[in-house]
Order: C-alpha cells, then sequence, then structure tokens
C-alpha cells in the first residue's frame, strides 16, 4: 500500500472521506493529524467485523494519505475508523465490483 506524507502543522484532526467512493477495488483514505499521536486506521464490514487494519503507529502532525485495496472482498458497504489520542472518527465507504 502506497502511503503519503505532507510535512507541516495542522492544528486539528480530520479524517477525509475516502476517494474515489464507489471503488473498484482500490480507494485512497486521507487523514490530517494536529499532534504527534498514536494512530488506529482499521477497515470494517457493515456487520462491525475488523477486516484489515491499515495503521497501528504513533505518527507527527500533518496530512497523511493510504491506499486500501479491496480485491478479494465483495461489494458492500464499508466502514474505516481512525482513532487517536484525542479523536475518533469514521466514515462509510462503498464496494461496487
Amino acid at each position: 500500500s502506497g502511503v503519503t506524507v505532507t510535512e507541516g502543522t495542522p492544528v486539528y484532526y480530520y479524517l477525509e472521506q475516502n476517494y474515489p467512493n464507489p471503488f473498484n477495488p482500490s480507494t485512497t483514505i486521507e487523514y490530517i493529524l494536529g499532534s504527534k499521536t498514536f494512530v488506529k486506521l482499521t477497515i470494517y464490514d457493515i456487520m462491525g467485523r475488523e477486516i484489515a487494519l491499515l495503521e497501528s503507529t504513533e505518527k507527527g502532525a500533518g496530512t497523511y494519505k493510504i491506499d486500501f485495496n479491496a480485491v478479494s472482498l465483495p461489494s458492500g458497504v464499508y466502514f474505516y475508523k481512525l482513532e487517536t489520542e484525542d479523536y475518533t472518527s469514521s466514515r462509510p465507504m462503498i464496494l461496487l465490483k
């Protein structure tokens, strides 16, 4: 998976909508960290089962992009969840094959 880092000092945390959405088979998830923190980025299916753990590490402030490839998954609605020490957010994404 590809990860892109844009250096800078944002003052907030934010989880962007994935793009493209709907997607097949890969999509990009972007998030912004306002400070150095532990990051966990997880993909879940519609039933709440964990499908993939994309990130589980400490990261500095900045904007991050990570590619998610769902080639082995069936069509459907999935959720991605960003958890840090100070912020939690999740968004839906649609895999259409």
